[in-house]
């Protein structure tokens, strides 16, 4: 991952939203939510550095966070079910990198740990998908990766008033 990229994205994002009204700011809190790896733990920590109410920009994030990776889980279920369906046992495709790292840490962790711990190696809207596409239940996946994603969202908030009230 080319975390130049992220940084840069991050960047374009608060220059977007500096100097815009605060109702566009929590647009683009919102944005930032959805987008991978920047997610609701960048999205939060940008709205704090913003000045915005910690506890709007945290919901704002997450919202965004949530909508996006719920969408993917939706999406990877209905391919998953049109490619099991009818399926008969066949010698299993070649997976790649990324997959069969989310499958060694869904073996290792189970769902609860991927989900918890997996916005520190790969984005939500990969590893929620990937492992609804492994076979895990849909419904785990959504429970699992809402509370990740609420619980990175509100730790990177605190943080970011932190950094704020320390600051400043």
């Amino acid at each position: 991952m080319n975390f130049d990229f992220v940084a840069d994205l991050f960047a374009r994002l608060a220059e977007m939203a500096t100097g815009a009204d605060p109702w566009q700011q929590i647009g683009v809190v919102v944005l930032a939510g959805a987008i991978p790896f920047i997610e609701s733990y960048l999205g939060s920590f940008l709205g704090v550095l913003l000045g915005i109410n910690p506890a709007l920009v945290v919901g704002s994030a997450v919202a965004g966070n949530v909508v996006s990776t719920f969408l993917l889980i939706a999406l990877a279920g209905g391919a998953r079910g049109a490619a099991t369906r009818h399926r008969t046992a066949r010698p299993a495709k070649e997976r790649s990198a990324r997959h069969q790292k989310v499958a060694t840490y869904a073996d290792r962790l189970g769902v609860p740990g991927v989900c918890l711990l997996g916005p520190l190696v790969v984005a939500s809207q990969i590893t929620a998908p990937t492992l609804v596409a492994l076979g895990a239940s849909k419904t785990t996946v959504y429970i699992w990766q809402a509370i990740s994603i609420l619980g990175w969202g509100v730790l990177f908030g605190f943080f970011g008033e932190a950094v704020v009230r320390f600051f400043l």
